[in-house]
C-alpha cells in the first residue's frame, strides 16, 4: 500500500489536509470540512508506519522515536508538494498532510485588499500575519515576499519550520532556512540572519520570548521583519506579543512595538456561498499615529478595532465584520456563514437590516462608498 493514490485524488478534489490514521479510512478536508473517502482502505498499523517512515529522513526518524512528533516537507514526483505532521496517538503513527501549492499567487490573485501590496513595499518595520492554523497565513506571506520579489533588489531570509512555497531569485536573493535542517530554531535562525547582510526576513512564527525579542531588534536596525502569530485579530495580536515578556517589561516592549509595527493582516477562510472552495475574510491593521497611541496605551489598546473600523478611506483598513459585510453584500458567502464568523453576530444583523448606532452608522456608511473603488492609502514606508 502506498499513500500516492490517496494524495493524488485529494488534489484532484481541491482538498486542503488530508489525515491518515491506524484502524481508520484516509479522511480529507474539504472547504473546511472533514469528508471520508467512501472506498478508502482501512490502514493497520503496519502499513502506515512503513508509509510515514518511507517520507522521512534518518534526521526524522530519530526525532519521531525521540520526541513522539515531527514536522516535515515532502515532494511527490509529479504530484506536488506537502507539509506535513506524523505523531504517536494511543502509541500508534497518525499522520496530517497540508497540500501546498506549487508556485504562488500574487496578492490580487488571491483576492486580498490593495493595502497588502503597500505593507509589503514597506522597506523596514514588523509586519504580523495572524489566524488560526489553517487560515491562509503561509500563503499571504509567500505572496508577499514574492512581491518583493519580482519588484525590488534584496536579500530575502526565510526561517521557516518546514519549508512550504519554494521562491526562486528574481530581482532578489532568496535564502531559505529549514528549522531542524538548517538551523536549530526559529531564534538561532533569526539571530543567524542579522549576520547574513539581509534587507528582509521572514520568520514563520513567533512562538517564543526569544525568537520575539530578536525580531523587534531586527526591526528597529532598520529591516523588514514578517511573521505570523496565532490570534483571531489585531488587538489581540498587540496583547498577545507584550505577554511574552514578564511584566516589569510590558511598558518598555510596547514602546518598542509602537515603534517598528507596521501592519497587521488577520485572516479568516469561509466557504463560498456557490460551494466552489473558500475565501479569505481580512481585517487589516494599518499602524498611524492613533494606532501607535493605542499600542503604547494599555488601557487604549482595547480602542484598536474602533480605529481599524474609521480608517478604511485613509488607510485601506478594516474590520473583520466590514470585511464579512462586504463579502456577503456580493452574494459571496451566505448569511449563515457571515454570522457564524463576524466578530459581533447581533451588530451584524441589526446592519444587514439597516440598523445601526448614530456613530457607527457614519462608519459603515464611509466604508461602503469607499469600497466602490479600492481607496488611494497612505503608509509611511
Amino acid at each position: 500500500m502506498t499513500l500516492e493514490p490517496y494524495l493524488r485524488f485529494a488534489l484532484q478534489v481541491g482538498a486542503s489536509d488530508v489525515h491518515f490514521k491506524v484502524g481508520g479510512i484516509p479522511i480529507l478536508r474539504i472547504n473546511g470540512r472533514l469528508v471520508p473517502i467512501k472506498n478508502g482502505k482501512v490502514m493497520s498499523q503496519e502499513e502506515l508506519t512503513r508509509c510515514a517512515y518511507e517520507l522521512m529522513t534518518d534526521e526524522q526518524k530519530i526525532k519521531l522515536e525521540r520526541l513522539h512528533e515531527v514536522d516535515l516537507a515532502i515532494s511527490v514526483a509529479g504530484l506536488g508538494r506537502f507539509r506535513g505532521n506524523i505523531f504517536h496517538q494511543r502509541g500508534t503513527i497518525e499522520m496530517a498532510l497540508r497540500v501546498v501549492p506549487y508556485g504562488v499567487g500574487s496578492i490580487d490573485a488571491l483576492g486580498l485588499p490593495k493595502v497588502v501590496e503597500k505593507l509589503a513595499d514597506a522597506q523596514r518595520g514588523l509586519i504580523l500575519v495572524t489566524g488560526t492554523t489553517g487560515s491562509g497565513k503561509s500563503t499571504t506571506l509567500a505572496a508577499m515576499l514574492e512581491r518583493i520579489n519580482s519588484r525590488r533588489t534584496s536579500h530575502v531570509i526565510t526561517i521557516e519550520d518546514p519549508i512550504e512555497f519554494l521562491l526562486k531569485d528574481k530581482k532578489s536573493i532568496v535564502t531559505q532556512r529549514e528549522v531542524g535542517q538548517d538551523t536549530s530554531s526559529f531564534a538561532a535562525g533569526l539571530r543567524s540572519a542579522l549576520r547574513q547582510d539581509p534587507d528582509v526576513i521572514m520568520v514563520g512564527e513567533m512562538r517564543d520570548t526569544e525568537t520575539v525579542e530578536v525580531g523587534l531588534q531586527a526591526a528597529e536596525t532598520g529591516h523588514l521583519v514578517l511573521s505570523t502569530v496565532h490570534t483571531l485579530d489585531a488587538a489581540e495580536t498587540v496583547n498577545r506579543i507584550i505577554s511574552f515578556f514578564p511584566l516589569h517589561q510590558h511598558q518598555q516592549v510596547r514602546f518598542q512595538l509602537s515603534a517598528v509595527l507596521r501592519g497587521v493582516i488577520s485572516q479568516r477562510l469561509l466557504p463560498r456561498a456557490d460551494g466552489k472552495g473558500r475565501v479569505a475574510a481580512v481585517e487589516v491593521l494599518v499602524v498611524n499615529s492613533a494606532i501607535r497611541e493605542c499600542v503604547m496605551n494599555q488601557d487604549r489598546t482595547k480602542e484598536i478595532p474602533q480605529f481599524v473600523a474609521k480608517g478604511h478611506s485613509s488607510y485601506g483598513m478594516q474590520t473583520f465584520d466590514q470585511a464579512i459585510m462586504e463579502m456577503y453584500s456580493k452574494q459571496v458567502i451566505s448569511y449563515e456563514e457571515a454570522l457564524r464568523n463576524c466578530t459581533n453576530p447581533d451588530d451584524f444583523a441589526l446592519r444587514v437590516k439597516g440598523v445601526g448606532g448614530v456613530g457607527e452608522e457614519q462608519v459603515w456608511k464611509d466604508f461602503e462608498q469607499s469600497g466602490k473603488g479600492d481607496p488611494e492609502v497612505s503608509i509611511d514606508l
